[in-house]
C-alpha cells in the first residue's frame, strides 16, 4: 500500500488546512469539482460489471433500509441535535434542510474506498435522489412548518451526469476490455484517492469564509449529526440482519448527504446564516468519510476481517 492509500485521513486533513488558508488559490477551480466526480465515479465503473448490479437488484432490501434511514433517521437527529445545543431559529433550519436531503455522490467514493459494495451505494443515491424530489420538501414542511422548493431537474440532471453516465461508461468499458482494465486496476484506488484530495480541497476553500465565522456549537451539532448518521446506519443495518460489508455501505450512504443541495435551498428559501450546517457538512462527512474508508478498506483488506465478514 502506498503513501496516499494508507495515509489517506491525514492527507485530507492537511489538505484542507492548506485550502483554508489559501482559498483564494483553489476557490479558482470550483468549475473543476463535476468534472473530478464525474471521473471518480468512471473509475469506480472501471471495477464494475452489470452482474454486481443485477445482483443488487434480485435484492433490494439493503437499498430500501439504507433509503429509510436516510429520510427517517437523519432529519429527525438533526432536529433532536439543534434543539438540544439551544442552536438560533435559522441554524435550526439549516440542520433540518441537510437531514431532509437525500445521499450524496460522494459515499459512493467513500464506499468504493472502504471496499464496500460499490453496486449498492451507488443504486441508493439513484434511488434516494429520486424519493428526496417528494421526501425533502414534505419533511422540511413537516419538521419545520416550512415549504421549500426543490429542483427536480436540477436535481436528475446532477445524478446522471455525475453518476450514471461515468459509471456506465466504466461499466461498458470493463465489459469489453476486461484484460486491458485488469493492467491499470491496481492503481485506480491511488487515483481516486487524489482526485478526492483534490475536491476536498476545493470544498474547503469555497466554504473558508463560512468556516472562520462559525461557532463551536454549530460545528458540534453538524459533527454529532453526520457521526449519528455514520454509526446509526451502521449499527441498524447490522440489527436489521445486514451483512457487515451491505452495513458499512449503507453506514457512508446514510451518514454523508447532500448537502450541497441543503445550502442551495437555505440560501433560496431562507438566509445566508441557515445555509452554514450545510456548508461545514460539506467540509466534515468529507473528512470523516475518509478516514472511515481508510479503516475499513484497511481491515477488509485482512484475512481475518474477510473471514468474520463470511460468518
Amino acid at each position: 500500500m502506498n503513501i496516499v492509500n494508507r495515509y489517506f485521513p491525514l492527507w485530507a486533513i492537511l489538505f484542507s488546512i492548506g485550502a483554508f488558508f489559501f482559498s483564494e488559490i483553489f476557490s479558482a477551480a470550483s468549475n473543476a469539482i463535476v468534472p473530478l466526480l464525474g471521473g471518480v465515479m468512471f473509475l469506480m465503473g472501471l471495477t464494475l460489471t452489470k452482474e454486481d448490479f443485477k445482483r443488487v437488484s434480485k435484492n433490494p432490501s439493503p437499498v430500501l433500509v439504507g433509503v429509510t434511514l436516510q429520510f427517517i433517521l437523519m432529519p429527525f437527529v438533526a432536529l433532536l441535535i439543534a434543539n438540544t445545543l439551544q442552536l438560533s431559529n435559522q441554524l435550526v433550519i439549516g440542520m433540518v434542510l441537510v437531514g431532509s436531503c437525500a445521499g450524496g455522490t460522494a459515499s459512493n467514493v467513500m464506499a468504493y474506498l472502504a471496499r464496500g459494495d460499490v453496486a449498492l451505494s451507488i443504486s441508493m443515491t439513484i434511488t434516494s435522489t429520486m424519493v428526496g424530489v417528494v421526501a425533502t420538501p414534505l419533511l422540511c414542511n413537516f419538521y419545520l412548518s416550512e415549504t421549500v422548493n426543490v429542483d427536480t431537474w436540477g436535481m436528475l440532471t446532477n445524478i446522471l451526469q455525475i453518476v450514471f453516465f461515468p459509471v456506465l461508461s466504466g461499466v461498458v468499458l470493463n465489459h469489453y476490455l476486461p484484460k486491458k482494465i485488469r493492467k491499470i486496476e491496481h492503481v485506480i484506488p491511488t487515483l481516486s484517492m487524489l482526485i478526492i484530495l483534490g475536491i476536498i480541497t476545493i470544498v474547503v476553500a469555497l466554504n473558508s469564509d463560512s468556516l472562520a465565522s462559525v461557532g463551536g456549537l454549530t460545528l458540534l451539532a453538524v459533527i454529532l449529526h453526520n457521526s449519528f448518521g455514520l454509526f446509526g446506519g451502521f449499527f441498524l443495518s447490522r440489527l436489521l440482519g445486514l451483512s457487515l460489508r451491505q452495513s458499512h455501505t449503507i453506514a457512508l450512504e446514510v451518514g454523508m448527504q447532500n448537502s450541497g443541495l441543503g445550502v442551495a435551498l437555505a440560501m433560496q428559501s431562507f438566509s445566508a446564516t441557515a445555509a452554514l450546517p450545510g456548508a461545514l457538512f460539506s467540509i466534515w462527512h468529507n473528512i470523516s468519510g475518509a478516514f472511515l474508508a481508510s479503516l475499513w478498506g484497511r481491515k477488509r483488506a485482512t484475512l481475518e476481517y474477510v473471514t468474520e465478514e463470511e460468518e
